[in-house]
């Protein structure tokens, strides 16, 4: 029987970041809705396209989302929170911005002080973010989906077979929250599938055949009641006309594999590059020869080329097993990767010889379907290519790039301690504050500061030599200059110098280290128009001299007020870049340590006395499946320490983390032993916060007070709010008052407002609180050692 080839999604920015470019112009009201569309219905056609050229029997459909494709499901499935007031007479895309987004008061958002944006967390394991639906007690579900049916329309006019894709209803469900205690969501579900049903219905109508439902909750330890929902949940849907298309990704099944093998559904994919060795266990189970068994065979989350023979052998260990269709595909969707390498010419040859990008993956997918159809007896041009790959395998596996002795060296001689600070935090804490002599409720930012048109004009500029190194530094001394100047009118404690001169948090340090390598244009989204561009590790990783050290101290000689020293932790580092796969993660992780912790040292002989190592990945990293979370936690918080471990006590070190629920890992980031944590709460209306006074978290900590991924400016009365709910939780001594994030995508205007009105918040409180006069200090320059 001829196995189909098919993809689980396809990546939606477009080539050039087309989708990025058009929102955010709609956003400065510089283009209309209709030309906004008009990019959308654009990037779909092509895209599609782009799945047919490569030979997939089915262009996916429902992939596409102008911000989120959770957001695309809170409005398919009519449960659009009321908090926001709509009243159906505004375009979908409205509401969904609104949602996105936040309203301000003079957006015509109904209470005083507009309504926040919808809380954002990562996708799983991913370093993609989703909006996360809301419930209540009254949520009620109504399944219209006239945006998808639309796109159905399209797809099929423009003559593609389609797959439309979902998520499906008890990963939904699961990925929301209750925002009413005592509530319980899985409450809703009856009233969820109804909804399903009535889409599907819909969608068969419009003569749709086969529904891709995601379900990567299968992939989670879950709770009886959801595991047994599943087969309720899917005869139900079974009723409709589409055929069904159960898809997993991202973990193993485990204890789920045998239940999602006998779901009443016509197919199964299932991800064989996470869970290898349970491939063979679901041919077995899925023993009905009807049923379709969809192989993710090609990595949907990293960019190397497949080992195509390795591949092969798999799929014909399978073939012989499972007597129903074969499908192959990615192992999940392609959105986790860039589009393609046609336009990477600054990667030299050998390297670019290694990997694979969305559309060369789907290359890789034609390339085994017809090595397994037709036995190994390829056509000459297809025998070609796979020589190629082949050659290219073996190029990296040999390449004397790769492995450096003096890193290997460095891993192999360190010592127990290596990864501890000289003394207790208590001890440190009493040094830092004699030493820093900061006032109650210290105010700070997160690092970054707005990146304006003219920082990006001359970073291109750099980069097409049409400014030299010397007038580059000179332009971005300038914009510390400012940056500081700015954030002494405004009255913050700690200062940063804004970051002007860097790219990404991850790429900046990348560039400067070797074993990594960066593309021209290897874009993949993070949330809404914010896309980032991994770096790729491919060798070991070493420090070659000083990354940051110059920028910093260059902003400390320009207030005597204390500037923080900013760098990006070794788990980001790795989570946010494409890693090798031929070693163990946990070792890449340790050489980017080693390299982190000689730039803290260089730090502080600097004189920089605070430190900010930034872990926004930390949870991301987590195993999906508990059972991996011991061994994750404790290597992933060793990295850590050893970046940070190599400074005096009166030396500060902060992290921050962001976007991540942190509860069910409160020992392991007490474990990081860092000085100051900063994180974000303010979407969660500190409801993250509960979770650290609860534990007793023993450091100090900076709760977020301001949402800076919404245009919204909250009043200070708001923020004052927010921080006397975290004193609450945690000892006012304990706290610093900072917004959620980084600046670094937001405006000056807004940024200046929101952070006045923030200082004006802590200022209140901490007079409330009698610590000013205690606290406060005036330093000159000269005291900073």
């Amino acid at each position: 029987m001829p196995s189909t080839i098919h993809t689980l999604g396809f990546p939606r920015i477009g080539a050039q970041r087309e989708l990025k470019f058009a929102l955010e112009q709609y956003w400065r009201k510089e283009i209309s809705l209709q030309a906004l569309e008009a990019t959308g219905a654009e990037l779909r056609q092509r895209h599609w396209q782009a799945q047919r050229d490569a030979g997939l029997d089915l262009v996916t459909v429902g992939d596409f989302a102008f911000y989120d494709h959770m957001l695309n499901h809170i409005q398919w499935l009519g449960c659009e929170p009321a908090r926001f007031g709509f009243d159906g007479a505004e375009a979908d895309l409205l509401r969904a911005f609104a949602m996105a987004r936040g309203v301000a008061q003079e957006d015509g958002a109904a209470e005083e002080g507009g309504t926040f944006a919808l809380e954002m967390t990562k996708w799983f394991d991913t370093n993609y973010h989703y909006l996360v639906p809301e419930f209540h007690p009254d949520t009620r579900f109504a399944g219209q989906a006239d945006r998808l049916l639309a796109e159905v329309e399209q797809a099929q006019a423009l003559g593609h077979k389609v797959k439309v894709v979902l998520v499906g209803p008890l990963s939904f469900l699961w990925l929301g929250k209750e925002k009413q205690a005592g509530f319980d969501r899985f409450k809703l579900l009856d009233d969820l599938l109804g909804a399903y049903e009535r889409i599907l219905a819909r969608l068969a109508e419009r003569g749709v055949e086969w529904v891709q439902l995601d379900e990567p909750i299968l992939g989670l330890d879950l709770p009886d009641a959801w595991r047994h929902a599943f087969e309720r949940a899917y005869w139900q849907l079974a009723r409709s006309a589409p055929r069904i298309l159960l898809a997993s990704y991202f973990s193993p099944l485990d204890d789920n594999l045998r239940m999602a093998c006998q779901l009443p559904v016509a197919g199964l994919h299932v991800d064989a590059v996470r869970a290898p060795a349970e491939l063979l266990r679901v041919a077995d189970w899925l023993a009905a020869p009807h049923k379709v068994l969809s192989v993710g065979i090609v990595d949907g989350r990293n960019v190397w080329r497949t080992d195509l023979d390795a591949a092969l052998a798999r799929l014909r260990e399978v073939a012989a097993k499972h007597k129903g269709e074969l499908w192959l595909a990615p192992s999940c969707s392609l959105l986790h990767v860039p589009i393609s390498l046609e336009s990477e010419e600054r990667l030299d040859p050998e390297l670019r010889s290694w990997l694979a990008f969305a559309q060369e993956k789907l290359a890789e997918l034609g390339l085994l379907r017809a090595a397994l159809d037709l036995g190994g007896q390829l056509p000459a041009a297809q025998q070609s290519a796979w020589d190629s790959a082949r050659a290219a395998l073996q190029s990296r596996r040999s390449s004397t790039r790769v492995h450096r002795e003096e890193v290997a060296r460095r891993i192999v001689s360190s010592v127990p301690g290596d990864d501890q600070r000289a003394s207790a935090f208590a001890v440190r804490q009493a040094a830092q504050r004699a030493h820093l002599k900061l006032p109650l409720l210290p105010s700070t930012t997160i690092g970054s500061f707005p990146q304006t048109p003219a920082i990006r004009a001359a970073r291109a500029a750099l980069r097409k030599r049409a400014l030299t190194e010397e007038a580059y530094r000179t332009r971005m001394q300038e914009e510390i200059r400012d940056v500081v100047r700015r954030q002494e009118a405004l009255g913050l404690d700690v200062l940063v110098h804004g970051e002007a001169e860097r790219n990404d948090m991850v790429e900046y340090f990348g560039e400067q280290l070797d074993g990594y390598a960066f593309t021209a244009n290897g874009w993949v989204q993070s949330y809404g128009s914010r896309c980032v561009k991994p770096p790729v590790i491919y060798g070991d990783v070493l420090r070659r001299a000083p990354m940051t050290v110059a920028w910093t101290q260059y902003a400390q000689s320009l207030t005597p007020r204390w500037m923080k020293g900013m760098l990006t932790g070794p788990v980001t580092m790795l989570q946010w870049s494409f890693v090798r796969d031929d070693q163990p993660r946990a070792l890449t992780c340790e050489q980017i340590a080693w390299a982190i912790r000689d730039e803290v040292v260089d730090l502080e002989k600097a004189g920089i006395a605070i430190i900010q190592i930034d872990e926004p990945a930390f949870r991301e990293g987590l195993p999906l499946r508990r059972a991996g979370w011991r061994s994750y936690l404790d290597q992933a918080a060793r990295a850590f320490r050893i970046s940070a471990s190599g400074v005096r006590d009166e030396t500060q070190i902060h992290t921050h983390m962001c976007y991540s629920e942190f509860n069910d890992i409160l020992p392991d980031i007490a474990a990081l032993d860092a000085d100051v944590i900063t994180i974000e709460t303010s979407r969660s209306d500190m409801e993250l916060l509960r979770g650290f006074g609860d534990f007793h978290y023993p450091n100090e900590i900076g709760p977020g007070v301001y949402d800076i991924h919404s245009p919204r400016v909250p009043e200070a009365q708001e923020m004052e709010r927010l921080l006397r709910k975290a004193a609450t939780v945690v000892p006012v001594e304990r706290l610093w008052v900072n917004p959620d994030c980084g600046l670094k995508t937001r405006g000056w205007p807004e940024t200046e407002a929101a952070l006045s009105r923030m200082v004006q918040a802590a200022q209140r409180l901490r007079t409330e609180l009698g610590g000013a006069a205690a606290g406060e200090r005036e330093r000159e320059p000269a005291l900073i050692a």
